[in-house]
């Protein structure tokens, strides 16, 4: 079972919703080349607001992943996108039924 996490919320410039979401469907080739990162979700929360959600088997690989090609675009893009800089948590997953 993965142990780490990461929660994000985004929060849309008004204007850009569009963009965001076409910035989060853009990142999955390269979550993709991430070997540490076992599980990727991009999703809205509501018309503005969005959230990255990702697992991990251990720590090194988290922090691999704040620090990656994502991470990277990611703030690249805050000022243009986002009304607000991402609101970013460091999670211990507890509990969680397996993937099948």
């Amino acid at each position: 079972m993965d142990r780490f996490a990461i929660s994000a919320t985004l929060k849309a410039r008004p204007g850009k919703e569009n963009e965001v979401e076409q910035f989060l469907r853009s990142a999955l080739p390269l979550v993709a080349q991430e070997a540490g990162t076992r599980a990727w979700f991009a999703f809205r929360i509501a018309p503005a607001t969005f959230g990255i959600f990702d697992t991990f088997a251990n720590e090194e690989d988290r922090q691999a992943h704040l620090t990656g090609e994502i991470a990277k675009a990611l703030f690249a893009k805050a000022e243009e996108l986002f009304a607000e800089p991402p609101q970013i948590q460091q999670l211990d997953i507890i509990a969680a039924k397996p993937l099948v």
